[in-house]
């Protein structure tokens, strides 16, 4: 059996709460969410990162992208919480990079 490299993650909306969680994973989501994301506001809605990030992905961590809008979510929380990625105030929330 094959153990799983775990990282500690934060969540913006809940300071001081720490996840751990498939650091492959996460690795290979923050990478493509850094990477489709521009660097000025207002950036792109959550739908349209996952929509571009979606072919960046492996096949072998998110077959058919198998549970990425869960990972996109929670990678997008951590680098919030650690001012990475920052969440314009518009409806829907549009993320970019920071600057």
């Amino acid at each position: 059996m094959m153990l799983v490299e775990r990282i500690a993650i934060q969540n913006v909306i809940s300071p001081g709460h720490v996840v751990r969680v498939d650091r492959a994973k996460y690795e290979a989501m923050k990478a493509a969410l850094l990477a489709v994301l521009p660097d000025i506001s207002p950036g792109l809605t959550v739908a349209e990162a996952k929509q571009h990030l979606l072919p960046l992905l492996s096949q072998d961590l998110f077959p058919g992208g198998a549970k990425a809008g869960w990972w996109l979510k929670a990678v997008q929380l951590d680098l919030e919480a650690k001012g990475t990625v920052v969440r314009a105030a518009t409806k829907p929330l549009r993320l970019h990079r920071r600057a």
